[in-house]
């Protein structure tokens, strides 16, 4: 974890995932990134009727002194702090900066009262996730000092799941948790029975070489399975897995995915498959 995005709009949440991003980057001695987007279209940007060259670049001055004093904060005393602006608001952007400077982890606040959609102003935190192509911890709370014992990470164990599932190993492993894994069995159509559910995960575990011990819980969807299961283990923090650009996995369905990081009390990390 050596390098670390933040986007940034000022905004209380987004202060919170800065201060998450700085408690891991002073373990991990990493350096943040910190991206602010600005509101700048290109019209204001190159237009010479109705809009003067000088406001834009008031606009801009403007933006760079108040990131400026925003980074100017005592938790981030000791951090390697690099200030990336960019004067349009393009979703692909945060992952061409992180891309680009070659970061482990984008680190992202969320208001959580709409599922995944205000992150920084006028963006979509799921469109974010879909373009991101390494891992997205979404972050919805204040975390004087982050730290994670339980890192749970939820699969439906099939073959498209195993890269992400390498990934969670491993950012359990920089976190120094325990990675508790789940398969959440529902009713319908994809309820499997017990044998059918561990035969499954045999395979799956067979194939990623690991041995490892994975409950079954079953529930009336898998995003009430997912939550109900973290708080009954007290976990400090979810992983599920994304298709990215083609929408979420086929075992997070629809807006499963967006409905756990917006319900779950604890911080939600995404893997891309």
């Amino acid at each position: 974890m050596k390098k670390i995005v933040v986007p940034v709009d000022f905004s209380e949440q987004s202060e919170f995932a800065l201060k998450v991003a700085a408690s891991l980057a002073k373990k991990h001695k990493s350096e943040i990134l910190v991206l602010h987007m600005l509101e700048l279209n290109q019209a204001m940007a190159t237009s010479s009727e109705g809009f003067h060259p000088e406001q834009t670049v008031f606009l801009i001055k403007l933006a760079e002194k108040r990131f400026k004093e925003f980074l100017e904060k005592p938790y981030l005393n000791g951090v390697e702090i690099t200030p990336v602006i960019k004067h349009f608001k393009v979703f692909s952007e945060v992952n061409d900066v992180a891309k680009k400077n070659k970061a482990d982890i984008i680190v992202m606040g969320s208001h959580g009262t709409d599922g995944l959609k205000e992150i920084f102003v006028g963006s979509n935190a799921e469109r974010v996730v879909r373009n991101a192509e390494i891992p997205v911890l979404v972050i919805k709370k204040e975390h004087l000092n982050f730290t994670a014992d339980k890192f749970l990470f939820a699969s439906g164990f099939n073959d498209e799941s195993l890269e992400a599932f390498q990934k969670a190993k491993q950012f359990a492993a920089l976190l120094s948790a325990e990675l508790k894994l789940v398969y959440i069995n529902t009713p319908g159509d994809d309820f499997l029975s017990t044998s059918d559910a561990q035969e499954r995960i045999s395979q799956f575990l067979g194939k990623a070489g690991v041995e490892t011990k994975v409950d079954i819980y079953n529930d009336y969807s898998v995003e009430k399975g997912i939550l109900n299961y973290g708080d009954k283990i007290g976990a400090d923090i979810i992983g599920i897995s994304t298709h990215g650009r083609k929408g979420l996995s086929h075992f997070f369905m629809g807006s499963i995915g967006e409905d756990i990081a917006n319900h779950s009390n604890v911080p939600v990390v995404t893997f891309r498959i």
